[in-house]
């Protein structure tokens, strides 16, 4: 079974995390530009940070048979600083462009303050101009508030719902996520957010169309086996494979495409690993036999 992980951190991972993903059938992933566990205060180490989604981290996943993709946007938690804000938003339209960057992203609410909505609203505003995919971040927080006023700036600043992936969400805020034509993901956790029982749940009353899976693994408690895990749950439930297969890879082959940076075809082709490449000088391996696919 081909797995897609829309939704995770790797820059926070380790390589023992790729070599189970790679073996678990995890073909392809989406890294969102997130924040990293606490304020950053300088505008180069966004910028350092990109390179290292559209560079290093892109390596370091071939270097295990996945192909890596990224989300280029100014998170929520650090849009309430309007010096570095700026500063960010202007090494946004560069760092757009590059080949890897299937979405603007993940972008949204946290505190939902006049800050965020800002650059929330700049960033879609961006997105639309560059004609790419959008990636939203529900916040934690009075989650079904800022689900729908969400969906209010989304209306308000002209974006077509099908443009749009609006994450982490649950059994209340699913409804009208799914109303409003957007993509619905879900991030599955060890302990909160969602589980793969009631993800599975939610695809037998709502069925397949614009749903979405990720694990969201990042530096905190988490799990980037949460897409095959929760396609064994759908396994063990009953679910259609035709089902399984739409939710967890063919969704979000269709959601990202729309960058025209993702080709289907390509995504669906295993990579050829050739572990004795190098990154600028560098390698994973630290004096280990390389893989060669191959030889």
């Amino acid at each position: 079974m081909k797995l897609f992980d829309p939704h995770i951190h790797m820059t926070s991972r380790t390589t023992d995390d790729y070599q189970a993903m790679a073996q678990a059938g995890i073909l392809a992933i989406v890294e969102p530009a997130f924040w990293l566990g606490q304020p950053r205060t300088h505008v180069g180490s966004f910028e350092d940070y990109f390179l290292s989604l559209v560079g290093w981290e892109r390596f370091r996943a071939s270097q295990f048979g996945i192909r890596h993709y990224c989300t280029m946007g100014l998170n929520p938690k650090e849009a309430n600083s309007d010096k570095l804000a700026d500063g960010v938003m202007e090494l946004l339209p560069l760092y757009a462009e590059k080949s890897s960057v299937v979405a603007i992203g993940e972008i949204g609410y946290d505190d939902v303050t006049p800050a965020e909505e800002r650059y929330f609203r700049a960033q879609m505003l961006l997105a639309r101009d560059l004609g790419l995919p959008i990636l939203i971040h529900t916040p934690h927080r009075d989650k079904k508030r800022g689900t729908e006023r969400t969906i209010a700036l989304v209306k308000d600043c002209g974006i077509a719902p099908e443009m749009v992936l609006i994450d982490h969400n649950n059994e209340e805020t699913l409804p009208s996520v799914l109303d409003s034509g957007c993509w619905a993901g879900h991030s599955i956790y060890p302990h909160t957010k969602m589980d793969e029982a009631r993800m599975v749940a939610l695809v037998q009353q709502y069925g397949a169309e614009r749903m979405v899976v990720n694990s969201a693994a990042d530096w905190g408690v988490s799990d980037p086996l949460k897409v095959p895990k929760t396609a064994r749950a759908m396994v063990d439930a009953g679910v259609e494979q035709a089902t399984i297969t739409r939710v967890l890879w063919d969704n979000p082959v269709e959601f990202f495409a729309q960058s025209g940076r993702l080709d289907p075809q390509e995504v669906a082709t295993p990579l050829n690993v050739d572990q004795r490449d190098l990154w600028q000088g560098n390698s994973v391996l630290r004096g280990q036999a390389p893989r060669t696919d191959g030889d």
